[in-house]
């Protein structure tokens, strides 16, 4: 794990070391990301509704983290990052690229031209249904994870370590298939990290472990290299942690740092 600029700590990593790199970079929103703790208790008359049609009240216990999620040209600002992750990528490895809807198409043209159009492997749309719902558009509730390998036909995929999930229809299948489930399609119902769940860590974008799983069980072997270099509040590394892989952790952030020590020591045991 590494407290330092991305930019920095890439061209120190050695050539072709790692099976599956994942990153989440900034999503160029223009806002401003907070990390925020709330306290969250049933109440029928609170302020939010929750799982279930329940009334929740939340208190705001402060505030510890902000940054600025904006770029003048942000395919100039990910394009040597990506680059250089190319170069670390093994022969067999794949690399996964976390983005808002709003760049994930500016992204894909630059990652055609750098990993070649023969190299896209998928995009994945992570779907979830939580938080506010305007009424002058579609409301946005997805993400995009490019998905490129260095080598087209040599990459590391594991169908049958990935979690199955219960088929949207079971009933046309059959009792067996029905019990056993379906692999997952390139569209991933998954909910966000729960308010008041095990895995919150109060990291203004924190992606949750289901996610990550998948991600790691398919594109990594056990004791496999496993590298996010905008590690955030460190859900690859905890992921890692749960499958036996090993793993490099990267983030400029010293309260993202902080977190990551804090969830990994809970996690192992051990102070990190």
């Amino acid at each position: 794990m590494l407290e330092a600029d991305c930019a920095s700590v890439l061209p120190r990593l050695p050539a072709g070391a790692f099976e599956l790199i994942y990153i989440d970079p900034p999503f160029n929103t223009g806002q401003r990301r907070r990390r925020r703790r709330l306290a969250v208790a049933r109440d029928d008359d609170g302020d939010r509704t929750g799982f279930g049609g329940h009334r929740y009240r939340t208190q705001a216990l402060g505030e510890t983290l902000h940054y600025e999620d904006s770029f003048e040209d942000y395919v100039a600002f990910l394009r040597p990052k990506l680059e250089r992750a190319r170069e670390l990528l093994a022969p067999e490895g794949t690399l996964y690229v976390h983005l808002d809807y709003r760049e994930a198409h500016y992204v894909k043209v630059e990652l055609d031209r750098i990993f070649g159009r023969d190299c896209f492997l998928n995009e994945i749309i992570w779907a979830y249904d939580y938080g506010a719902k305007p009424t002058r558009r579609w409301p946005a509730k997805h993400d995009t994870i490019l998905v490129y390998v260095r080598n087209p036909g040599e990459q590391l995929f594991d169908a049958e370590a990935v979690e199955r999930e219960p088929y949207m229809a079971p009933g046309l299948v059959g009792p067996r298939k029905a019990a056993r489930g379906k692999r997952p399609t390139d569209t991933w119902w998954h909910t966000i990290v729960p308010t008041s769940g095990r895995e919150r860590t109060g990291y203004p974008t924190q992606k949750p472990e289901g996610v990550l799983r998948r991600i790691v069980a398919a594109s990594s072997r056990p004791g496999g290299w496993c590298l996010d270099f905008f590690a955030g509040s460190g859900t690859l590394g905890e992921v890692c942690e749960q499958l036996g892989r090993r793993y490099v952790l990267v983030d400029s952030s010293p309260q993202a740092i902080a977190v990551i020590r804090a969830r990994l020591a809970a996690a192992t045991g051990d102070a990190c």
